[in-house]
């Protein structure tokens, strides 16, 4: 039986961190550790069991099942169909991948712009034609992502952020603050709900399967053993995504003293390196987050490809990737903030799903793979997730979300939750009912 070596495993995992590591997981945990002051660790704590516990169970679900088509297709052969889908476009062309182009447009470049071409629209449109082109290239073959990535691109993205971690041990930018109000009670919750938000969960689900197909590029074929590299590289990226938050939570919980109220992440790291490296920290930041954005970009983009070439294989997989690309050029240079407002609302609705699914799919056998089990758990999960997408796209809903702030949890963002337990025990009752009635039946015209 083929087997790959421990030093390839490590590279898969490390491929597959960098797939991950896009640039809301620089901004996510800097404003975490900037809110949290003195509470950080607590808080870190929450949010590691949500950003990295949810993606790594996802890899784990994708790694039992083969693909996302064949997990949801235990709920129902439409829902499959439409939920991945809707899946593949949110987190491709339509949506993620022309966000990762513009947030590295935003971080990479537009900072060394002069001031009379900021506000323009060319250097933006000339930008991502050349990010996407290197997107495209590297794409090309896809056999190459383990070497182009794994051994090449991730390493870098390791070493610049523990340069600044470093630099900040030997030259220390202050003490943990004051922990903010969300943050003064109950610390390890509103970091549950921190790491939540990073929907790297969603990813998970398209990742996993780049994964397996890089893994099978190296001869690995069989199930068992496949899942269980599949596995174990969720296991090493998880470790590396760990580790790289809490550096970036330190530098946000130390960073008091350069910024009081910051708007975001992004501007606690551009205090952060411009304080320790000078004007040169603007370059080294920027670098990080193109090369973020362009890993989970390029996986993106070979998971849409793969899989629009394989429902619609009139076009090969290279004429998908171009498209793709082409279509993520267009959506890009809509401009960050008009791509944030349309993805969020739908990402609201569709996350809440995607976590349900991965966690009933670990029980699967304990129902013994009732279909209704998944349907209450949706149901009872969407009828939450979907008017909180509404309210995410302004519309007035008042009724409705007066009628919710009863269910527990509902205010802090996670109102699904007991719907989803609900919709799944009544789902379990029904087949179990239903099982029960049959064998009756049977057993009552067996006497007859």
């Amino acid at each position: 039986m083929k087997d790959i070596s421990i030093k390839d495993t490590l590279y898969t995992g490390l491929m597959l961190f960098a797939l991950f590591f896009g640039a809301g997981n620089l901004i996510f945990p800097p404003s975490l550790g900037h809110a949290s002051g003195v509470n950080f660790g607590e808080a870190m704590v929450g949010f590691l069991i949500t950003s990295v516990g949810l993606p790594v169970l996802a890899i784990t679900a994708i790694a039992k099942s083969g693909d996302l088509q064949t997990l949801t297709n235990r709920v129902h052969p439409i829902f499959s169909v439409l939920f991945t889908l809707i899946t593949y476009l949110c987190l491709g062309p339509l949506l993620v991948i022309p966000r990762a182009g513009s947030v590295a447009f935003e971080m990479g470049a537009a900072p060394f712009l002069p001031d009379e071409l900021k506000n323009q629209g060319l250097p933006l449109f000339i930008y991502t034609i050349i990010y996407f082109s290197f997107n495209y290239w590297l794409c090309l073959n896809s056999s190459k992502l383990f070497e182009r990535i794994g051994k090449i691109l991730t390493p870098i993205i390791l070493g610049l952020i523990a340069i600044i971690f470093i630099q900040s041990m030997f030259h220390p930018i202050g003490e943990y603050g004051t922990p903010s109000p969300a943050y003064q009670h109950a610390a390890a919750f509103k970091g549950i709900m921190d790491g939540y938000l990073t929907m790297d969960a969603l990813a998970a689900l398209l990742f996993g399967s780049v994964v397996i197909a890089a893994i099978k590029k190296r001869g690995i074929h069989e199930s068992k053993k496949l899942t269980t590299i599949t596995v174990k590289s969720g296991i090493i990226a998880g470790v590396c995504l760990a580790i790289i938050y809490l550096m970036l939570g330190h530098l946000g919980a130390t960073s008091h003293s350069l910024l009081k109220s910051p708007e975001n992440g992004g501007a606690i790291l551009t205090a952060v390196t411009t304080h320790l490296f000078g004007n040169s920290g603007s370059m080294l930041l920027g670098v990080i987050f193109t090369l973020a954005c362009l890993t989970t970009s390029v996986g993106l983009i070979i998971s849409c490809g793969q899989y629009f070439s394989r429902i619609i294989p009139h076009f090969p997989y290279k004429r998908w990737i171009g498209i793709l690309c082409l279509v993520s050029i267009a959506i890009a240079n809509l401009g960050l903030t008009q791509i944030i407002l349309i993805s969020v609302p739908i990402l609201t609705a569709i996350y809440p799903l995607t976590i349900v699914l991965i966690i009933l799919s670990f029980f699967h056998r304990y129902f013994k793979g009732y279909p209704s089990v998944y349907v209450g758990g949706l149901i009872g999960t969407a009828l939450i997730s979907i008017v909180d997408s509404l309210k995410q796209s302004k519309f007035q809903l008042d009724f409705i979300t007066n009628l919710y702030s009863h269910i527990p949890l509902y205010t802090e963002g996670v109102g699904w939750i007991l719907p989803a337990i609900f919709g799944s025990i009544i789902g379990y009752s029904y087949s179990f009912a239903r099982k029960r009635y049959s064998e009756s039946n049977v057993k009552s015209n067996t006497n007859n």
